[in-house]
């Protein structure tokens, strides 16, 4: 069989059964009798180690296998968990995250993996210190008829009540599929099939949606009533591929009594109920997801970016002409392409989950080696931002959650004394407002202290002593973000290497993004990061400067004004004006991007005025020509670099339009 073409779909789906994996592990951590969790963490095990062994992997394969020993002997109450144990299991996952990665950079997922198995073999036998390990006989029997009222509900006690009183047979079916069976799903709707021609299926265990997407192991049972002999059922069933065995017992329904439910439930609404339930059992197993390529989805962003294009020229053709017709089937034209635009942005759109779920385990790690006591809180994980910004982001947020733990919550001991509980809170949130995602992480730790970051950026030259006394709160704080910036006292693995914060600034504003920072000494810190929805299609404010045409983002306005020149003023041998009580700097585009032409000899000035965090500034332009919305096209590899140009873009007349970087004006 050739596995390449298989090999994608092996790798995403091994990712998110380790990450479910580190995800009921740590909630496992925190309830270990609760044996749903474990059951869930062994079907994620039992999962992975199927597909690697088909697919060859078979270090993965074999680490599996033996994590999946010790979660059943914890699940039939062999084995006692202890945080020994689920140590030693969060390090047997670690190593299949590494055989992945190892996998997905084009490995063959090989990893010396022997001392793991050696502690997970030390633990099945009951040889961990701490592990107590006591033994269950097996029981198994078949019974002709089994009371199965306790796992029933209302109505379908009064389904079997009425169809056993028409003479009907009420069957518990449980099907056994072999353990080489690859598409479980398959056989399971295959098996529903047959069921289905045979008589009603009233109730499945697991759900169908669980059994839709193989969330079990091998074996699942269903209650069917049918008028068919149990050998005749079981013959039909046989014939799928795949199983190993059929088990069917006769349902009996005990003594209890379901006069009163049979009286609400009519012979025809029990008939309309138990078909709708049918519909869905067949709907709910035809899957309605697929997994697309990111790659397909950027090609067909792309052409929509040229139909985008093609639209703006036949805008201005239309209007131009001044044809009705024309008129109204480019407006019908524009509808259509906007709710387009909408689709395909919103297909690339991914929940911030995806980033967040990682943090947890990282978290607990972290809180392990500096020995902190973290509660992390995480909020609007469901948040959607664009593919592109989510593989950009993930990054930054460690770098800050690293610096919160290690700068901002203090040791348990630190916070006794200062009278605050010695666990710190950490918290995630993610939220949207208007065209921009926000996401917060504060702490209750420590706060920044304005005096020492003050005397080290005066040390270091990055300010005066004058401007340290002069500079706002919030001022003050923007200074941790600058290159090489630190506080730390010492060097450490997790943060304090002189590095600073400047590379999470960096990243965040080369997304159209910005970062704010509020602090309480003593009480706490939070990061503010605000992000743009996508990055491929904006609105913008298009000016003219002399024959060249820029694109301010409208994300950067506040508003445009006109400026008359006797209104202008100088301070530090630079122009600017009163705008709205605050001192705004005057920027010509003119000037800064060296365009031809005589200076403009009118009585006022057209400013756009800008906003970065805290900073305003006004640009100078010639004229306003209106919003659109334009596509943002890279500069490409050979002008790399350009001052204040983030790119470029093609208006409906064929004319290239350049984007302006605001925030490098501003600073």
């Amino acid at each position: 069989m050739e596995m390449n073409e298989y090999l994608d779909v092996f790798i995403e789906e091994s990712k998110e059964h380790i990450q479910s994996l580190n995800d009921q592990l740590l909630l496992l951590e925190k309830d270990p009798e609760n044996l749903d969790i474990v059951s869930e963490i062994f079907r994620s095990a039992h999962t992975l180690k199927g597909m690697s062994a088909t697919m060859g992997f078979q270090d993965l394969a074999e680490l599996t296998h033996i994590m999946e020993n010790v979660l059943d002997a914890v699940r039939n109450h062999q084995l006692t968990l202890t945080p020994e144990i689920i140590d030693v299991v969060f390090n047997a996952v670690d190593a299949l995250e590494s055989m992945v990665l190892d996998i997905i950079d084009g490995g063959e997922g090989k990893k010396d993996v022997s001392d793991l198995i050696k502690q997970l073999e030390a633990i099945e036998n009951g040889e961990l210190v701490g592990e107590t390990k006591s033994v269950h006989p097996a029981t198994s029997s078949i019974n002709t008829t089994i009371n199965v009222n306790q796992d029933l509900d209302q109505f379908e006690l009064a389904v079997l009540q009425q169809s056993q009183e028409k003479g009907f047979k009420n069957y518990q079916i449980t099907v056994q599929l072999q353990e080489t069976c690859l598409l479980k799903a398959a056989r399971v709707y295959m098996v529903f099939e047959i069921l289905e021609q045979i008589g009603e299926v009233i109730k499945s265990t697991p759900t169908v949606t669980e059994l839709e997407d193989e969330n079990f192991e091998y074996d699942f049972s269903v209650i069917l009533v049918a008028n068919d002999t149990p050998e005749a059922i079981q013959q039909k069933v046989m014939k799928v591929s795949e199983i190993d065995q059929v088990q069917i017992n006769e349902v009996e329904l005990g003594n209890q009594s379901t006069t009163d439910v049979s009286e609400e439930v009519t012979p025809q609404k029990g008939k309309e109920e138990d078909t709708s339930k049918k519909e869905a059992s067949k709907s709910q197993l035809t899957s309605k997801t697929i997994r697309v390529n990111i790659e397909r989805l950027d090609a067909l962003m792309n052409l929509f970016e040229e139909l985008v294009i093609d639209r703006g020229r036949l805008e201005q053709i239309s209007s131009s002409l001044r044809d009705n017709e024309l008129q109204e089937t480019v407006e019908h034209m524009s509808r259509i392409s906007g709710d387009l635009q909408n689709i395909i942005l919103n297909m690339r759109m991914v929940p911030i989950d995806q980033v967040f779920n990682r943090f947890p385990r990282m978290v607990r790690q972290l809180a392990k080696d500096l020995d902190k006591k973290i509660d992390l809180q995480i909020y609007g994980a469901d948040t959607e931002l664009d593919r592109t910004v989510i593989d950009e982001i993930g990054d930054p947020l460690v770098h800050l959650i690293r610096n919160a733990l290690d700068h901002g919550i203090e040791t348990p001991d630190v916070r006794k004394q200062k009278g605050k509980p010695e666990e710190g809170i950490l918290k995630l949130n993610a939220y949207h407002s208007g065209n921009h995602v926000f996401i917060e992480i504060s702490d209750n730790g420590a706060g920044i202290d304005r005096d020492k970051v003050v005397n080290k950026a005066i040390s270091n030259g990055v300010i005066t002593q004058e401007q340290g006394q002069t500079y706002t709160d919030n001022q003050v704080y923007q200074l941790i973000l600058e290159s090489g910036f630190s506080t730390a006292d010492k060097i450490s693995d997790i943060s304090g290497r002189g590095v600073g914060l400047d590379v999470v600034k960096n990243t965040i504003e080369s997304l159209g993004g910005s970062i704010t920072i509020d602090s309480t000494f003593n009480e706490g810190s939070t990061f503010l990061i605000q992000l743009p929805l996508t990055l491929s299609i904006i609105s913008v404010m298009l000016t003219e400067v002399q024959e060249e045409k820029y694109a301010i983002p409208l994300s950067s306005i506040i508003e445009t004004a006109i400026v008359h020149k006797k209104d202008i003023m100088r301070a530090h041998n630079k122009q600017v004006i009163d705008f709205r009580g605050k001192v705004v700097p005057l920027v010509s585009l003119q000037h800064v991007f060296d365009v031809p032409g005589e200076p403009n000899d009118e009585e006022y000035y057209s400013v756009v005025i800008i906003r970065q965090g805290d900073k305003m500034a006004g640009l100078i332009v010639d004229t306003f020509i209106g919003q659109h919305e334009v596509v943002l096209k890279s500069l490409g590899n050979y002008l790399t670099d350009i001052f204040a140009i983030s790119g470029a873009t093609i208006l409906g007349d064929g004319q290239v339009a350049l984007i302006v970087d605001t925030n490098a004006l501003i600073k």
